[in-house]
């Protein structure tokens, strides 16, 4: 997501050196390749002006604090910038689902054929119904939901929406493509009030471009149902044409948030950074993988602090919380601070662990820049990949290899490699990393984070970070 800007403005910092304050003369150069990379990431060219003049004003003069070279307070003022363009200045709660009425509260889903409508909502009916939703920074809890798809034009849609709702775990409503979309929006609504459900998403049907029959119709269906909430589902890898589309249904309809699907893609970003300032609502999700808990609530300050290669740690430790088995956690810390031997049993627990916290690409994306490349070198960049024969291999051996490693030999080897479907290499070098492991472990109880380093071979440089 915006990796261009983050190494433009990581070359910029650096030649920044030195200055005493930011003036027009320094602040030139870095205006100039914030304004180049903003435009290559396909960022709508009114934004990207409205945006540089922005920053040019608030930069110009700012004292330096003695602990900020000019580059990195010129950071700050691009970070400000960012978050206050993604809907940092709509406040807080802008970015919340508003439930606060009397069931069922209706949500209409808008956009584009192909934009991910469907697969939307049912990531938004699963996160609603595991009780994600937060109203004034509070969680209120899980919600019942009832689904239903508009969509009578799109072979399968009505039945691809049956097949999502049933992977989610949610109630769908039959519907049919000989039925006229009001009718089975009346009848979605009344049976959602007769069943007590607390939520009503509508999935309508989306054209492969904005045409007036299209907008005629959806236009009908959102004075029919009265939606709470109305969201424009966009593609992230649509760019410019975000903008043209999004400026569209801002017009017809009443929207009250954006959702950026497909932000795992090759998108070059641009639709993030445009769409809210075209529409003047808010982003309030992101779809950062095709799973289907791969929906995130979106946070402007966050995302900014991805885009300048800072990370979104708040997030991640948001993501593990969530998904990681505390009880298990501290059990292996127990036995690791017992002296008891750590074994492939336990490593195996853990690839599970790692495995609940979801897309491991969309991990990565939340670290700061220089551990996405580290991490990225580690597993080749094929970090999913790597973790799935890590785990075949561990599954071909029987417990007792697994817990005396030293028990496996050339034979039992050969034997382990042909049943996860790997060269012998490959079990011999997991057994090299683990020993590594268990020797890691043991400087852990002997003497802490600083021993482990140097038992990794990794103390040099680590002296900023405040190591000893």
């Amino acid at each position: 997501m915006l990796d261009n800007l983050t190494q433009r403005l990581s070359r910029v910092v650096k030649t920044l050196r030195g200055e005493a304050r930011l003036t027009e003369a320094n602040t030139q150069e870095m205006l100039r390749e914030v304004r180049m990379a903003l435009l290559e990431a396909d960022v709508a060219l009114p934004v990207v002006r409205d945006f540089v003049a922005r920053v040019k004003e608030k930069a110009l003069g700012e004292e330096v604090a003695a602990s900020l070279s000019p580059g990195q307070a010129l950071v700050g003022v691009v970070h400000k910038e960012l978050t206050s363009l993604m809907g940092g200045d709509l406040g807080p709660e802008a970015g919340e689902l508003s439930l606060a009425v009397q069931p069922p509260a209706v949500i209409l889903m808008a956009g584009l054929q192909g934009a991910g409508k469907t697969t939307t909502t049912g990531k938004l009916a699963r996160w609603l119904s595991e009780g994600q939703h937060v109203q004034h920074g509070r969680k209120t809890g899980k919600k019942k939901v009832l689904v239903v798809s508009a969509d009578v034009y799109r072979p399968a849609a009505i039945d691809q929406l049956k097949s999502v709702a049933a992977q989610v775990g949610v109630d769908f409503l039959p519907s049919d493509p000989s039925q006229k979309p009001e009718d089975i929006a009346r009848n979605a609504v009344d049976h959602a009030r007769r069943h007590h459900y607390d939520v009503l998403i509508l999935d309508t049907a989306g054209r492969l471009g904005i045409d007036e029959a299209m907008m005629r119709e959806i236009r009908a269906l959102h004075d029919l149902v009265k939606p709470v909430e109305t969201l424009f589902v966009v593609d992230a890898m649509q760019g410019q044409d975000a903008v043209n589309t999004a400026r569209a249904f801002a017009e017809a309809l009443p929207l009250t948030g954006v959702v950026l699907t497909k932000l795992d893609g090759d998108a070059r970003g641009g639709a993030a950074l445009s769409v809210r300032h075209v529409t003047g609502k808010p982003l309030k999700f992101v779809g950062v993988s095709e799973k289907l808990d791969g929906l995130e609530p979106f946070y402007p300050e966050r995302m900014a602090q991805r885009v300048l290669g800072m990370g979104d740690i708040v997030s991640l430790v948001e993501q593990a919380q969530k998904n990681i088995d505390i009880a298990e956690a501290q059990k292996l810390a127990a036995k690791i601070k017992s002296g008891n031997k750590f074994d492939l049993n336990d490593f195996r627990d853990q690839l599970g662990q790692v495995k609940k916290l979801g897309d491991m690409g969309s991990l990565l994306e939340k670290l700061p820049t220089q551990f996405q490349q580290a991490a990225g070198q580690l597993q080749g960049g094929q970090a999913e990949k790597q973790l799935r024969r890590t785990e075949g291999i561990l599954n071909s051996m029987t417990p007792a290899e697994r817990a005396k490693p030293e028990l496996i030999k050339a034979s039992r080897k050969r034997r382990i490699a042909a049943g996860a479907g790997v060269p012998v290499q490959e079990v011999n070098r997991l057994l090299s990393q683990f020993e590594q492991m268990q020797g890691m472990m043991k400087q852990m109880k002997k003497g802490g984070m600083a021993k482990m380093m140097r038992a990794m071979g990794g103390m040099k440089g680590l002296g900023r970070f405040g190591f000893k």
